[in-house]
């Protein structure tokens, strides 16, 4: 009695559990329809032939995307591992990897590795003022890029990774992300005077990474570029910088409308006049806080003064005389006495020891965009001051 009592227990028990997941199966089309109402709001729609389930994995086969009045672009095979229903109806997929990418065109090869998506959030019904109802991701990544032409290689990029934080308490995230190691090849270029150039700038081989860093505060839509930085060996390093604020999901929503109504207008015309006049009227929503443009030299100046000498029969040191003489010249032209010596003596300094050169922006408080409009048509002389404009060297 007690055998058969035991075996009936365990066939209720497996009975139980195949119910169980049956009732907790993933729903592949469910999924599909939620990422398309996500990424419907960035104007765009994606399409499977079919969608395959294996426990938490999902697979979707011939993938293709279509931008809204664009044409689809074939994607191939995606997979979504780890995937969970959240309980309110969305979708959290712990990665999505992406089919490699190599296609040849007119003796150009491109090929790209690697391409995956991870912690990815699909909201259950998206289009609201939150955060939660956008479709988020918390990596991005890309593995060797490379670019052939006729058999030699032009460029190559060795990764780039996208990393997003979402803040504890939601109030918005922060972003970093970097290109490493990207390579290019320049000895190829045909034209004759751009070759030249390249010769003398020692340009042949461009090496460097591309770094940035960010974050955005939802509620006073603040968007802060703390760092947009181009660096690259025997070169220098450029690094931009802004902050505005305005940048709001309803201002982002609005604009997501105003290019939709766009695309849906058979008159391109003034499809793109309403859209300019839209974009006006947002753009009053947006203010200016800051702004920075730095550069760190590693010799590029020197040649770059070298080279622009010899066009005009002189050495490089008669180039950067004549130019320190004629800065004050262009900038009496604009009208703008306090910056006008500041550039002035900030040029002279660069050039006579190429270090750094950084041009600020840091209004005494934000400036709303009309007004920067207004006074760039009415009294251009006069941007230099609202905007809170200064420029030093080697600082």
């Amino acid at each position: 009695m007690n055998f058969y009592r035991t075996t009936r227990l365990m066939l209720s028990g497996a009975a139980f559990f195949s119910l169980a997941g049956s009732a907790f199966a993933l729903d592949g089309t469910d999924l599909l329809k939620k990422i398309n109402a996500a990424y419907a709001a960035q104007g765009g729609t994606i399409a499977a032939d079919s969608v395959d389930i294996d426990g938490t994995t999902v697979t979707l086969k011939n993938v293709t995307v279509k931008p809204t009045g664009g044409e689809s672009l074939p994607i191939g095979e995606i997979t979504l591992s780890g995937v969970e229903e959240d309980e309110d109806g969305g979708y959290y997929i712990e990665e999505a990897a992406f089919p490699d990418i190599n296609k040849t065109e007119d003796g150009v090869t491109v090929t790209a590795q690697e391409l995956t998506l991870g912690g990815i959030s699909v909201p259950a019904t998206p289009g609201g003022d939150t955060l939660d109802t956008m479709m988020l991701y918390e990596t991005a990544h890309i593995g060797p890029v490379k670019v052939v032409k006729d058999g030699a290689e032009a460029f190559s990029l060795l990764e780039s990774n996208l990393n997003l934080t979402l803040r504890e308490d939601e109030s918005g995230f922060d972003f970093d992300g970097a290109f490493k190691s990207m390579k290019a090849d320049l000895t190829k270029t045909e034209d004759a005077q751009s070759k030249d150039a390249i010769e003398k700038l020692a340009l042949q081989h461009v090496q460097g990474d591309i770094t940035m860093k960010g974050a955005w505060e939802l509620a006073p839509g603040t968007v802060d570029i703390s760092e947009f930085a181009f660096d690259f060996t025997n070169v220098g390093k450029l690094n931009l910088g802004f902050k505005i604020s305005g940048y709001t999901m309803a201002f982002m929503k609005s604009m997501q409308d105003a290019m939709k109504e766009s695309e849906t207008n058979p008159n391109k015309e003034q499809s793109q006049q309403a859209l300019g006049l839209a974009m006006l009227g947002l753009m009053q929503q947006l203010s200016f806080e800051a702004a920075q443009v730095r550069f760190d030299d590693a010799s590029i100046t020197k040649r770059a003064l070298d080279y622009a000498g010899s066009q005009q029969n002189m050495s490089g040191k008669q180039m950067a005389d004549s130019l320190k003489a004629m800065t004050p010249i262009m900038l009496a032209q604009l009208n703008i006495p306090e910056l006008q010596n500041a550039v002035s003596a900030a040029v002279n300094t660069f050039l006579d020891d190429p270090k750094s050169l950084t041009v600020k922006a840091a209004p005494a408080k934000p400036v709303p965009f009309p007004t920067i409009v207004g006074a760039a048509m009415g009294a251009p002389n006069t941007l230099p001051q609202v905007l809170g404009v200064k420029v030093s060297a080697n600082d």
